[in-house]
Formats: structure tokens, C-alpha cells, sequence
């Protein structure tokens, strides 16, 4: 059976709704989990995805800041919204969709950017991403019998040398540096998680998802950094048919500067 999850933060889904609605009419993923919604529960647009098919959504919002969402075209169940480091910050939701005989818990994070300074004696946010990063090993990939867990999302980290545009030159910027890169993967093996977009593209090969409003021609600079991933469970790896980061949807009109990966996988 086919079944599709793509990712995407969004920066806003208010703002940016014709853009999702049309990533969704012409993408068409069974579940589509979007970050940074910046919207609070009672103002989230369920009728417009309703009218696009999508009629089962779970939504983690707060004004202004932060936030995720997952909408779904099967049903969604079990939600669980978990916080982190003592601060009431909507950056996390968990549900479970049936696709095949496979019960997928899906994680969908949007983990602190960490401002700018990567020093946590003197940079707070810096110091909340590391200790968020610290408490996300809770989530781990266990799965029985039917059962299979993907974490998907803004994870704010580009863990490998060839998903930033200059590894030399990002060691000391904050996405970049070497206590976020080992930290993230040290969470991912110790929690038993697979990076689906590595198992589908070779590490060797250059991947972005995030290019910085700050260029004046983003394509043409294509300073990028994967900022946005999937992982799963090991026994999707076998499942997995494909990967698409949609580059284009950066070129859109008042585009995000994240674009959407999508996940394919054909399940039993």
C-alpha cells in the first residue's frame, strides 16, 4: 500500500495557506506534519483543509510563536503533546495512523533554533536547544508486532558535513557546531532511529532543506543547510521507496524559507 508523510515548516500557516493547499492538491501525502504554524488552536483554518480532503488534523498552536500541526486524509489517533525543559512552548505532537497492517506513531518536532551565540554560559536559547535536544532521547523508535514510529521535522540541526554549503564554515555557527552535530547523533543511534533521507540519498551527496531570507538570490548563492528530517523506525527501511525535497516550493511566492521533504513508502 502506498502511503506518503511530508514535513514542512511552514513560518506561519495563515499567511502561507494557498501555499499548502497547493502543495497538497498537487503532492497529494496522506500526512503532511507542519512546524512553526504561529497560530493558536481557535483561529486554525481547519474548513480550508477540510474542503482539500484532509479532514483529520491535530493541532499544538500558540499566538505568534512556534507551533505544529499534523493533518491527515486517514484518521488520527492517540494524540500526545509533550513539553520540554519547563518552558510552555508548543513544540511537539504525536499521533498514530493505520496505513497498511502497520500502526505508525508519528513525532512531529520543531526544535528551538538556539539564537545565535552557540555558547550556552551566555546564550539562554542557545542553552534551551541543547537541553531540548537532551530530553527528545525519551522519544525513541521502539516498535512491536505491527508497529512502526517516524520523527519528523524542524530538528534546527544540519548534522552531516554535506548538509550545509560549507562545513568549514559553519563549524561556529549555531546548526552547525559540534556539540549540536554530535548531539543529534547521538540521539538518533541511542534511540535507535534511522535517517531515512540518508538511507534514500547517499551521505555523499550534497541535501539542503532551509535557505536564509538574508540572500538576495537564494538559488543562485545556495548557501542551504538540512535543517528538516524523517527518521523511522529500522523496519521501515525495507519500506521505503522514495524521498523528495521539493527545492522549488523556495522559488514560490512569499515562500518559507523551509521547504517540504516527502516520504514514500509502500506497506504491507
Amino acid at each position: 500500500m502506498p502511503f506518503s508523510v511530508a514535513t514542512w515548516n511552514i513560518n506561519s500557516v495563515r499567511l502561507r495557506l494557498p501555499l499548502v493547499l497547493h502543495f497538497l492538491r498537487d503532492y497529494q501525502p496522506d500526512v503532511l506534519c507542519l512546524q512553526e504554524t504561529k497560530c493558536p488552536d481557535d483561529l486554525f483554518p481547519h474548513e480550508a483543509f477540510h474542503m482539500a480532503g484532509y479532514e483529520h488534523i491535530e493541532i499544538s498552536g500558540q499566538k505568534g510563536y512556534h507551533g505544529v500541526a499534523t493533518i491527515s486524509r486517514r484518521a488520527l489517533s492517540e494524540p500526545a503533546r509533550v513539553g520540554f525543559c519547563d518552558i510552555a512552548d508548543c513544540r511537539h505532537l504525536s499521533t498514530v495512523v493505520t496505513a497498511g497492517s502497520k500502526r505508525l506513531r508519528i513525532h512531529n518536532f520543531y526544535v528551538p533554533a538556539g539564537g545565535d551565540e552557540p555558547d550556552p554560559e551566555i546564550n539562554p536559547k542557545f542553552k534551551h536547544k541543547l537541553g531540548f535536544i537532551e530530553e527528545m532521547k525519551a522519544m525513541n523508535a521502539v516498535h512491536g508486532e505491527g508497529h512502526a514510529s517516524l520523527l519528523v521535522g524542524d530538528l534546527n540541526i544540519a548534522p552531516l558535513e554535506t548538509d550545509v554549503w560549507s562545513h568549514k564554515q559553519l563549524l561556529k555557527v549555531v546548526s552547525h557546531t559540534p556539540v549540536e552535530t554530535e548531539g543529534l547523533e547521538r540521539l538518533r543511534r541511542e534511540g535507535g532511529w534511522t535517517d531515512l533521507m540518508r538511507h534514500h540519498i547517499p551521505p555523499s551527496e550534497k541535501v539542503y532543506t532551509w535557505w536564509s531570507y538574508r540572500a538576495a538570490d537564494w538559488a543562485a548563492a545556495d548557501k542551504g543547510r538540512r535543517l528538516d528530517h524523517i527518521w523511522g523506525s529500522p523496519d521501515l527501511e525495507k519500506d521505503l521507496t522514495g524521498i523528495t525535497v521539493l527545492r522549488e516550493a523556495r522559488g514560490w511566492e512569499r515562500p518559507s524559507d523551509h521547504v517540504p521533504v516527502i516520504a514514500r513508502f509502500d506497506l504491507e
